[in-house]
């Protein structure tokens, strides 16, 4: 049977090994048998620019080339990792799509994308996205030295915890009529996306018509993928295993 998967906001950093354990075993036990990996957005918990140089990113991009080899494998920008650039990218074998594409999912038009626009009811975020995903934001913060952007991404992180704890849910939740109103632009009735870490499957109406959202998991307390076939759509668990840790 062919069949694609999607995944997102795994958060990757050195001290969580158990989420790249995971990632690992399904990269090489699962992904080779899809027909493309796409994967949407916060792969990273932060990303400072493709100079820095690690044995952990380099270790990522190993096992993601490995894997393109066998298949194709799409990136979206999420709001954790949207200074990924080609370098790194080209490392790990990568394809980076439009922040919104539309795919033809087995003769189903699809709108995948992160997310983070979708979340309108937060005017402060949407304020720092519009700025972030500028011409010259990106320009000027990636020419400041790597010990500069390790302590703004350091500070930048603290700020969005003590925020959350204090954001009411639908806030940080997709706004309905956004999500509308990106599926009508587009024409499409399925929507396939991240971010919100709500793994759930939605019926909508869009365009007149009968429409779905799909919301993948994240990966803290485990993997989260999303498999799609002409026929069926299932959105399951990876369970952390005792040596992930």
């Amino acid at each position: 049977m062919s069949f694609t998967y999607f995944i997102a906001d795994l958060h990757l950093s050195a001290d969580r090994p158990d989420i790249t354990n995971c990632l690992f075993r399904f990269l090489k036990e699962e992904a080779p048998q899809a027909d493309a990996l796409y994967v949407l957005g916060d792969l990273f918990e932060v990303w400072i620019g493709d100079d820095n140089v690690t044995p952990f990113n380099e270790a990522i991009a190993d096992a993601f080339k490995r894997v393109s080899e066998q298949l194709p494998v799409y990136f979206i920008h999420g709001n954790r990792d949207f200074a990924i650039r080609h370098k790194w990218a080209g490392k790990a074998g990568m394809q980076i799509l439009p922040e919104q594409t539309v795919i033809d999912l087995y003769g189903t038009p699809t709108l995948i994308t992160h997310g983070d626009e979708l979340c309108t009811r937060d005017v402060a975020y949407q304020k720092f996205r519009k700025k972030s995903r500028s011409w010259w934001w990106p320009r000027l913060m990636l020419a400041m030295p790597l010990s500069f952007r390790r302590k703004i991404a350091e500070n930048g992180r603290k700020e969005s915890k003590e925020k959350q704890k204090s954001m009411q849910m639908e806030i940080m939740d997709v706004t309905p009529d956004e999500v509308v109103k990106v599926m009508e632009k587009h024409q499409v009735q399925r929507l396939i996306h991240g971010h919100t870490h709500r793994p759930a499957i939605h019926e909508l109406t869009a365009n007149g018509e009968q429409a779905q959202r799909i919301v993948l998991g994240d990966w803290y307390d485990q993997g989260s993928v999303l498999t799609v076939s002409a026929s069926q759509i299932d959105l399951e668990a990876r369970q952390f295993s005792q040596s992930d840790r």
